[in-house]
């Protein structure tokens, strides 16, 4: 039987709806940070809210202001890597930082130019083996990939890449020994939830689809 934390809201709690008009609609999404190339050679590395995955592509929303979109828009070529939760300091370490220069308006108060941005953040590049940008050495998940299109998005203020990926790296203690699957057991992506930072909790089942079950789930 899975068992799973107590939940904020009674299981049979009438719900009641209220109308709110909140600022940001980060509901619940997996964090990820992407290595682009920069004009002169060097690298940029932006932490990303907004990604989600299709089969082998991953679709992505930028800000169309920042330097990964403008990168991205002629240096097609990036690494998605994949922090874990406890590497969220690292990931609030790049959030106020920029890698243009002079910093955009359209960028909040307090954001600042820093070429290098790896090292503000306390993490390492390592070589790719397809790809011109690093991948963060300390991510379990590193995903090397080809920005395949480009577009605004329908407001006009953000960017929707479409990348394919290439190449997928993997911390070893996360995959299921001889196989080439992630072990959903040891592995809990970073989520980014109304901008507060939170990991994943014990499991609460698994999709008729896995190919990693673990024994029969309580559905009651």
């Amino acid at each position: 039987m899975t068992t799973a934390p107590p939940s904020p809201l009674p299981a049979d709690a009438a719900l009641t709806h209220v109308e709110i008009e909140p600022s940001i609609l980060y509901f619940g999404t997996p964090v990820v940070l992407l290595s682009t190339e920069n004009p002169d050679g060097s690298f940029n590395l932006a932490p990303i809210s907004s990604a989600w995955a299709l089969g082998q592509t991953v679709v992505i929303g930028l800000g169309g202001e920042g330097q990964t979109a403008r990168n991205l828009a002629s240096r097609p070529e990036l690494v998605i890597s994949l922090p874990a939760p406890a590497q969220w300091p690292a990931v609030e370490r790049l959030a106020p930082l920029t890698g243009r220069n002079p910093v955009p308006p359209t960028k909040h108060e307090g954001c600042r130019f820093e070429p290098d941005k790896f090292a503000a953040a306390g993490l390492t590049g390592e070589p790719s083996h397809l790809v011109r940008p690093p991948r963060v050495a300390e991510c379990p998940i590193q995903l090397e990939a080809r920005a395949e299109r480009v577009l605004p998005d329908v407001s006009g203020g953000f960017v929707i890449v479409e990348a394919v990926v290439r190449k997928v790296h993997a911390d070893s203690r996360i995959v299921l020994a001889g196989t080439d699957h992630i072990d959903p057991a040891a592995w809990s992506p970073l989520i980014y939830n109304f901008r507060h930072y939170f990991g994943l909790g014990p499991e609460l089942g698994h999709s008729y689809r896995t190919r990693t079950p673990r024994g029969p789930v309580d559905a009651r």
